[in-house]
């Protein structure tokens, strides 16, 4: 079922700049081995898959608590959801209904990016008397890096793993999250990575030649409207 939705999704982009992707999605997904921790937290996006994900690594006893965190932002770029409700509550909603007790779930309503949810998430856990000794971030499989390093300025002091469903990009896409969109985000994403950690938003990384090669690529292909304007290209 997956292979033949991805077939119809897949059918207008070629197959060079899907080599070019799955270069830079495996570069964003690096697979690091998840430990357990006191505190799962769920960062919010516009795929719900990531709220199963989260509830599942606390069912299976990876955290005691599931903090979501996620407001409603980029309603008016390829990230915007037909939500209206915050991401925080679109996954709370989710984890509950997959068995998760509700009064193990606390909500952080207000962060629009990925630098406030760690931020906010510190500050909630911080208001709520709580002082975990580690955690588990949960997160789309191309947000692993990108999550991490926004970690190393927010949070550096608190150990955590970063987590999220195991796939590649082809079975990624769905209906409402196509090749021809998240091919754009993959783009912007690793120019964040790169940007970001340039301003010292978040950790600087190193960016391999290949996925550069990728990314140069996919530019020249027209995959940019997920790019930051008028900024220094990778």
């Amino acid at each position: 079922m997956i292979a033949g939705r991805c077939r119809l999704i897949l059918v207008h982009i070629n197959e060079e700049s899907l080599r070019a992707a799955r270069v830079i999605w495996q570069f964003h997904a690096p697979g690091w081995e998840v430990a357990p921790g006191d505190v799962v937290i769920a960062l919010g996006t516009n795929d719900l898959r990531v709220a199963e994900f989260a509830a599942d690594l606390f069912l299976r006893g990876f955290g005691r608590l599931l903090l979501c965190t996620g407001g409603i932002a980029h309603q008016d770029d390829l990230l915007a959801t037909r939500w209206d409700r915050t991401e925080a509550e679109m996954y709370a909603d989710v984890a509950v209904g997959r068995g998760v007790p509700r009064d193990r779930v606390v909500l952080e309503t207000r962060a629009k990016n990925t630098s406030e949810n760690v931020r906010f998430s510190r500050a909630l856990l911080g208001e709520l008397g709580l002082e975990p000794q580690s955690v588990v971030v949960a997160v789309k499989p191309f947000m692993q890096r990108r999550a991490w390093a926004s970690w190393q300025v927010g949070w550096p002091e608190m150990p955590a793993s970063f987590a999220s469903p195991v796939m590649g990009l082809d079975e990624y896409f769905t209906a409402d999250l196509p090749a021809d969109k998240i091919l754009h985000i993959l783009m912007g994403d690793l120019q964040r990575l790169w940007v970001y950690g340039q301003r010292g938003w978040s950790a600087p990384q190193e960016i391999p030649d290949e996925v550069r090669q990728a990314y140069r690529y996919l530019k020249a292909e027209g995959w940019t409207k997920h790019l930051l304007a008028g900024e220094e290209d990778l």
